[in-house]
């Protein structure tokens, strides 16, 4: 190991030479409080940043170990310093200072949620945090005066005012780690008690934009429990917490246009994740592994057995192993499900906005007059109960335009100028008095999980193709671009760059033909949870400081996506 000074030496011998010298201080540099870790330098004032690591000895640090004794306690803190270096970045740091990313240093992105992030990392013995730092160039000319700037001027009072405890905000970093701790167990605690979803009383659910996922800052209407569906739960840390609990089954959420029906089931869908204070959904939490179901035009399908919902196909086609390069609204719908239950779900959540109007419902009237022998789609009103009864998955629903649902739902609840009230029994009365005469399509038929097995070579990678996020909703793997905007329950760009790192992993550890898609997706969530987000890096020894853990859900409607994918079904050659 090296110190400051070496550092510094370097840098003066380099001074105006080529950007490549910049090469020469690539390693490891005591800085007497914090040790500096060069992994990587950039070859270029325009590539990728260069990738820095600081760790400082927890005597320096100073972190007490109860605010990282368990898992979610150690989220909560890393998620807080995280945020802490983002903040000092944009004080501290002066920013461009020549060409390209020149005078630049970044941590992760973050949002409202808390997640399992590589940013930052807490353990008994050093607080390690993981930065991108863009080296100073004059064209392709080093300079390393501006270098010494960051070096020995920012990045020590970056790490003085973001990673000492006593510098901190220590009020408001015990409680962002104790709520991280509630909603961890309030997850918990629903499913003991037989919910699916939680909102507490006093949540903000609606948001200030599409595009701006913060709380709305005037005129939100405080959330209330209907008094038929208010639990109250204890948490270590907020005490007794009532709100509205939606238990197991099939539930409706009804009401007029733009009551808030939508705004309520988009907070119950974030709701698998932890999200930060202040952002209004603290307590508004759900269970794990609930997936957001929409149709999707145009997506591909492979080998999906699709059957509970599509059969009988006018050409004669299976739907047992369904494939498609342009699926339609109700194939894609019945195909999202299908690959939803095969992954693992307990509970579904659909908007009738963003859904297939054919697949949803087939009424009296089109009953009559289209018999079933010339239909193939079994609506999803007619399996609802079977997927709850069968499989024990409940269903969530917004309904705004088909009253047949109240025969199916047991309970519903109805938005009224964001207010909700529990209908339930209206709606059953209504749907006794108003019969309608329809015809369930599907009395006494199973629903099987077809379990499939990706097929090794239809993912491999030739030559020099790479696997590269852009943003959000996309990632080039190799030569095709592999589209995620109907995946609504991604919310970091850094899970996107995860996943596509987990699918090359995945493909490289675990996908020999004989593995099922669960099993191989099931592998890598406990080889993470083992050792760290770090074990899907394919740069052994880099470090990597900008992935956060994306949901086994979301790694298989991923893998579910790419348009390269074969698979046999379990059980076929």
């Amino acid at each position: 190991m090296q110190n400051r000074m070496q550092l510094e030496n370097i840098l003066r011998r380099i001074d105006g030479r080529g950007y490549k010298a910049y090469k020469d201080i690539q390693g490891t540099y005591d800085f007497g409080n914090f040790i500096l870790h060069i992994d990587h330098v950039q070859g270029d004032p325009f590539a990728s940043p260069s990738r820095i690591r600081v760790v400082v000895p927890q005597k320096v640090a100073g972190f007490p170990q109860e605010l990282y004794s368990s898992k979610p306690r150690k989220k909560g803190l890393e998620d807080f310093l995280t945020r802490q270096i983002s903040k000092n970045i944009a004080r501290i740091v002066k920013g461009n200072r020549g060409t390209g990313k020149s005078g630049q240093i970044s941590v992760i992105s973050v949002g409202q949620e808390i997640l399992n992030r590589t940013s930052v990392l807490v353990t008994d013995s050093s607080v390690e945090a993981r930065l991108t730092m863009g080296l100073p160039a004059r064209g392709r000319t080093v300079l390393a005066g501006q270098a010494m700037e960051m070096f020995f001027g920012e990045l020590p009072r970056l790490v003085e005012q973001s990673l000492v405890y006593k510098n901190l905000d220590n009020a408001a970093l015990l409680r962002h780690v104790n709520l991280a701790e509630d909603q961890w167990v309030l997850r918990n605690k629903i499913k003991e008690i037989g919910l699916v979803a939680f909102i507490a009383n006093g949540s903000i659910l609606p948001r200030r934009s599409g595009v701006d996922d913060r709380p709305m800052e005037n005129g939100a209407v405080p959330f209330k429990s209907p008094p038929e569906l208010e639990v109250m739960v204890e948490l270590p840390h907020a005490g007794k917490v009532w709100g509205m609990g939606i238990p197991k089954g099939i539930t409706l959420i009804v009401g007029g246009g733009y009551h808030g029906k939508s705004t309520l089931l988009r907070a119950i869908e974030r709701g698998v994740y932890d999200h930060i204070p202040g952002d209004g959904r603290e307590l508004v939490v759900t269970v794990e592994d609930a997936v957001k179901i929409r149709a999707e035009d145009g997506r591909r399908v492979e080998k999906v057995d699709i059957s509970p919902f599509i059969n009988n196909l006018p050409n004669g086609e299976s739907t047992r192993a369904f494939s498609t390069e342009n699926a339609s609204g109700s194939t894609s719908q019945a195909a999202n499900i299908m690959e939803a239950l095969e992954i693992g779900t307990s509970l579904l959540l659909i908007d009738e906005d963003t859904s297939a109007t054919n697949f949803m419902i087939r009424d009296a009237r089109m009953q009559k007059l289209v018999h079933k022998d010339s239909e193939p789609i079994t609506p999803f009103i007619d399996r609802v109960e079977d997927l709850y009864e069968q499989l024990g998955v409940s269903t969530i629903i917004v309904v705004g335009g088909s009253g047949d649902y109240f025969d199916v739902a047991h309970r519903v609840i109805m938005m009224e100028q964001y207010v909700p009230k529990d209908v339930t029994a209206k709606a059953k009365e209504i749907a006794q008095e108003y019969r309608t005469d329809r015809k369930k399509e599907a009395v006494g038929q199973p629903i099987r999980v077809t379990h499939r097995i990706p097929i090794p070579h239809s993912l491999s990678l030739k030559g020099r193709e790479k696997i590269k996020s852009r943003g959000l909703d996309n990632i080039q793997y190799g030569h095709t671009n592999l589209v995620l905007d109907d995946v609504e329950q991604l919310v970091d760009v850094n899970q996107t760059r995860a996943i596509g790192d987990i699918i090359r992993y995945a493909m490289e550890n675990y996908m020999d033909g004989k593995t099922t898609l669960k099993e191989i997706i099931q592998k890598v969530h406990r080889d993470i949870e083992e050792k760290g987000l770090d074990v899907i890096s394919p740069f052994e020894g880099l470090h990597p400081g900008d992935y956060a853990q994306p949901r086994p859900q979301e790694i298989g409607a991923a893998i579910n996506r790419l348009r390269i994918l074969k698979v046999k079904q379990e059980g076929t050659k």
